[in-house]
């Protein structure tokens, strides 16, 4: 009999994934928050836009609200959400999660301890993700990585969950590329130093991430940031761990290893008009990741009595446009670089 499985959260990523699902054929319901979203799905299914094709798929999904009329528990549940969503979610799904059961955090951000600490260590595992999509209409997803350019990680932080990272890693790999981590905690700070990079650090720039990486001087300020983040790992004993598909040597070899994850990234992953994840919430006025990813450096940082001023400037810019007070834009550029500057 094949595992039950949830998707907690089907926004763009979430979606994209749960429709790969349910095209092969898993036993896979969709819960979601947007009220519209779901009703779209019910109604019309899911429609996902690549650029080759566009991929129409009928799909079970709930309310929020609808939780608490399940019967039968998860086998598997992923959860991909906001990272600073995910404790009330996972107490929100813990009921309807068998006690054999796992919970996989398909997130940005450092979550995996948020997710042992509400579900059990020896119920979580870890996932870093690397897919570009966006959503602006119910229903309708436009994915620009298609599954040959979309990457996942898995790994747990538990011995009793030794050996079935390959449940995941197989639910998984119809969406894309899936390798197990052997230190998956490690791994998403390598995705974190990718996300200081790219996420918050070009969405202030209002444009995608590729012409950003050209404006002059962003490049550099987009380093600044990554390195930032690197240090503030290396300070807590995480270790350089491959992603996206690098080797080993790629990453341990490298002394340039933030340019790398960059060139992989923009090389491989993204499409010349991928806009970031914090972009599209600073277009929809929502709450964006970037507390959870560049606020993370700084406070871990702050904590050894070190600073990190570009992840801060760029933590302050991004409040700046959620309070309305200056918009996503080139001229943002100049004002990181004066906050920097103190």
């Amino acid at each position: 009999m094949g595992k039950k499985i949830a998707v907690l959260g089907t926004g763009a990523n979430g979606a994209s994934i749960a429709a790969d699902l349910t095209n092969a054929g898993l036993d896979v319901v969709l819960i979601d928050q947007w009220p519209e979203h779901v009703e779209a799905m019910r109604a019309n299914g899911v429609r996902i836009e690549m650029p080759d094709e566009t991929v129409v798929t009928k799909v079970r999904a709930y309310h929020l609200c609808e939780v608490c009329t399940f019967d039968e528990p998860f086998d598997i549940v992923l959860l991909v959400i906001k990272a600073y969503d995910t404790p009330w979610a996972c107490h929100l799904v813990k009921p309807y999660l068998k006690d054999d059961g796992l919970l996989a955090g398909v997130q940005n951000g450092m979550t995996v301890d948020a997710i042992a600490d509400a579900v059990g260590p020896e119920r979580t595992i870890g996932c870093v993700i690397e897919i570009s999509s966006q959503m602006f209409e119910p229903g309708v997803i436009q994915r620009q990585s298609p599954h040959d350019r979309s990457w996942f990680a898995v790994g747990g932080i538990h011995e009793a969950t030794a050996g079935r990272e390959a449940e995941v890693q197989e639910i998984l790999s119809h969406s894309g590329t899936t390798e197990i981590s052997a230190d998956i905690r490690s791994a998403k700070w390598m995705k974190l130093i990718s996300n200081c990079t790219t996420l918050a650090t070009t969405a202030v720039l209002g444009v995608p991430i590729a012409e950003a990486a050209t404006t002059p001087g962003m490049r550099e300020m987009m380093l600044r940031s990554g390195t930032e983040a690197l240090i503030a790992g290396q300070d807590l004993g995480l270790k350089i761990e491959p992603i996206f598909g690098l080797s080993e040597d790629d990453v341990r070899n490298s002394n340039r290893l933030v340019e790398l994850l960059l060139d992989k990234l923009t090389s491989t992953y993204i499409q010349s008009d991928t806009i970031t994840t914090v972009l599209q919430d600073h277009m929809k006025n929502r709450k964006s990741e970037v507390g959870d990813v560049n606020g993370w450096v700084v406070e871990e940082q702050d904590k050894l009595g070190k600073s990190a001023p570009v992840n801060a400037a760029i933590l302050e810019v991004s409040a700046r446009i959620k309070r309305g007070e200056v918009e996503p834009g080139p001229e943002n550029l100049e004002l990181i670089k004066t906050l920097v500057a103190g």
